[in-house]
């Protein structure tokens, strides 16, 4: 019992060690800082600094890395996001992004629409997109 409660913690601590890398097409030559990322997912910056169209694509709520980006780049809860986009919804000033089951499924939509912006974790990224922030 004593191995199998270290062995968790071991990867319970290595599972919150993981980072989120935010992606988007290779083609997209955006410099993109957390404040504009945030601005992004959030629906308040609608295209890239460099011009064309910025669409945000999230993982499934309840995923390892949405929760992580949800507290290092948008500095919000869950709750609190789900607050926020019940409101714009109801009001009528926005929609959330598009919800995705995996990292995989991140890379696949990103890598073929450079309009796309989204965040894997940093050990599911390949070499068919571009990594603009990692945290």
């Amino acid at each position: 019992m004593k191995k199998l409660l270290i062995s968790l913690a071991l990867l319970l601590s290595s599972t919150a060690q993981a980072g989120v890398a935010v992606i988007v097409h290779p083609s997209n030559a955006s410099s993109l800082g957390q404040a504009e990322i945030s601005r992004i997912f959030l629906g308040k910056m609608k295209s890239y600094p460099g011009g064309g169209p910025a669409v945000p694509i999230n993982l499934a709520e309840g995923s390892g890395p949405r929760g992580e980006f949800e507290k290092a780049v948008l500095k919000k809860s869950a709750s609190q996001i789900k607050a926020y986009w019940s409101k714009l919804v109801f009001t009528g000033k926005g929609t959330p992004p598009k919800e995705v089951a995996n990292d995989a499924e991140v890379i696949n939509l990103i890598k073929s629409n450079p309009n796309l912006i989204g965040y894997v974790s940093d050990t599911a990224v390949t070499g068919d997109v571009k990594v603009v922030a990692t945290f």
